[in-house]
């Protein structure tokens, strides 16, 4: 996702690299890089043109601070990091402000939502991520089925309100798409239901039956929020027709579809400034759980190649039980970790949603996902077929693989795949939870674990980039390391790895210690 723009915002950065000051001469190049990324991702021109401008006013003649203080600690940051931070100020600024979430009717009256849009954009699926999303915040949705020209657009409706255990109010084909709306009012207050979300039938183009229906049903029921769903995949011609919607009927808020599945982005790039109305929600994924609060800072962070801490843990924390990862990191440190464990963490995983998408949120690469790379989740099917090819006295000692071959061809029989793979996949397991282990071992180790304080750390980092500017990932993200390091008694490098902090007597000990009992278990096998 967003491949275009994050490799022509590296391509700049790049060029600045070496320059010791921001003037037209240095700023020339790389705003064309910046320019031809936006072009190419299907950025509008004028959206373009005008953020190429207040840039390059910002970033010229700017007086470049190179040293910042943070915690005490210097930090360096270059004239390419200053650049890169203002890009990142001006795409939020350009995409935003947002205000999260819904607007609410007055305490006793039944809230309305209204989706509309061309059709094929995912407006019935949408319909139900909203549904979705109200229910986890504990409301009481009713999804109204007002589309009655396409065919099985009622069913479709109805399938979806079974698999969320919703109820779908829907009439039989030819009634009016008004009355049926206003209808559904009543029945919303028969059933004691707080939302009502309709469905609106869509065209292949703008044509003035479809607007005049639209207004109808606007003036009928009055809905609070009147919700675009817009394909992404689309780009700059979704764009315009956005344009069109909100001049007559006043959207309150964009829902970008499909954007995982665009390598470019321009239109959630463009659609707040060429519109006009903000964008509310995205759509990451086909499962109803998919639907993510749209943050500008997020967005401009991962085109950027910075990532998106805020959102990952916010995913985390959606599939994750505190008290149950607490004691998975306990079990992991004491090197108790079993492959039945291994297969939860992989659930995990995929509820979160794709490997692309998870890495492409983590921080760890300064210029972004390297180029090219292509994280296959099929890959996380393989290790689970292997895992479930085992046994359940294999699952707790993966050593009875090593000592007995038979049971390996067994296990690559039982999953489809070469003893070879099964071997690797123990090997890499085994490394895993004797690295672990011997971490957790450290003195006191074990103590500092309170649940997930790491996480707060995570959530911390935005605010500390924000200060620095977005090139200042780098060195944040290497402090973050120096301070796990010292947390888990300096094992993890030698000196010049750990910032020269010294190793103490107590760790070389314990390091000792840990090599005789890998050479004692090496022996007896």
């Amino acid at each position: 996702m967003f491949e275009t723009l994050t490799k022509g915002f590296r391509n700049a950065k790049n060029r600045l690299k070496g320059e010791q000051e921001i003037d037209e001469k240095a700023i020339a190049e790389a705003v064309r890089d910046v320019r031809m990324s936006l072009l190419e991702a299907d950025v509008e021109y004028g959206v373009t043109k005008r953020f190429i401008e207040r840039v390059k006013a910002k970033a010229i003649g700017e007086l470049v601070t190179t040293t910042a203080k943070v915690r005490g600690k210097k930090r360096k940051a270059s004239p390419a990091d200053h650049f890169i931070a203002i890009c990142q100020k001006e795409m939020e600024a350009m995409m935003g402000p947002v205000e999260p979430g819904f607007r609410k009717a007055k305490k006793g009256q039944v809230n309305t939502i209204m989706m509309v849009g061309l059709q094929g954009s995912g407006k019935t699926t949408t319909a139900g991520k909203i549904a979705r999303y109200l229910e986890k915040q504990e409301h009481r949705p009713l999804l109204v089925a007002a589309d009655v020209y396409r065919p099985a657009a009622i069913d479709q409706l109805r399938i979806l309100g079974d698999q969320l255990g919703m109820p779908v109010f829907s009439d039989e084909v030819g009634k009016d798409p008004v009355v049926i709306c206003e209808r559904a009012m009543f029945e919303a207050r028969r059933q004691n239901r707080d939302v009502v979300i309709f469905d609106t039938a869509g065209r292949l183009a703008i044509d003035e039956p479809l607007m005049e229906e639209l207004d109808n049903i606007k003036k009928k029921v009055r809905p609070k929020n009147i919700f675009f769903v817009l394909d992404a995949m689309i780009g700059q011609d979704a764009v315009n027709t956005a344009r069109e919607f909100h001049r007559r009927l006043d959207l309150t808020g964009i829902i970008l579809t499909k954007l995982d599945g665009d390598a470019r982005g321009g239109a959630a790039l463009s659609v707040k400034e060429v519109t006009g109305a903000p964008v509310k929600f995205l759509g990451m994924g086909e499962g109803l759980d998919k639907l993510e609060e749209f943050r500008p800072e997020g967005l401009a962070s991962r085109i950027l190649g910075f990532g998106d801490v805020v959102g990952l843990m916010k995913d985390f924390e959606e599939v994750v039980d505190q008290t149950k990862a607490e004691a998975d990191a306990k079990k992991l440190l004491k090197g108790s970790f079993s492959f039945d464990d291994f297969l939860e963490q992989i659930g995990t995983l995929k509820k979160m949603g794709s490997l692309q998408d998870i890495f492409e949120k983590m921080p760890f690469f300064p210029d972004g996902m390297p180029e090219g790379m292509n994280l296959d989740d099929r890959e996380l099917g393989r290790i689970e077929a292997i895992v479930n090819s085992m046994t359940a006295q294999e699952r707790i000692d993966p050593d009875l693989l090593d000592a007995h071959p038979s049971r390996v061809e067994r296990v690559a029989r039982g999953c489809g795949r070469e003893g070879k793979d099964v071997k690797d996949l123990v090997a890499r397991f085994k490394w895993m939870r004797e690295l672990m282990g011997g971490i957790g071992q450290q003195a006191g180790m074990l103590a500092k674990i309170p649940g997930m304080k790491q996480m707060a750390m995570a959530k911390k980092l935005r605010e500390r980039v924000r200060f620095q500017g977005a090139g200042g990932m780098e060195g944040i993200a290497a402090e973050m390391l120096e301070s796990a390091v010292a947390e888990m008694g300096g094992t993890g490098g030698p000196k010049k790895q750990m910032g020269g902090r010294k190793v103490s007597r107590a760790t070389k000990k314990n390091r000792r210690k840990q090599q005789r009992k890998s050479r004692k278990k090496s022996r007896r096998k």
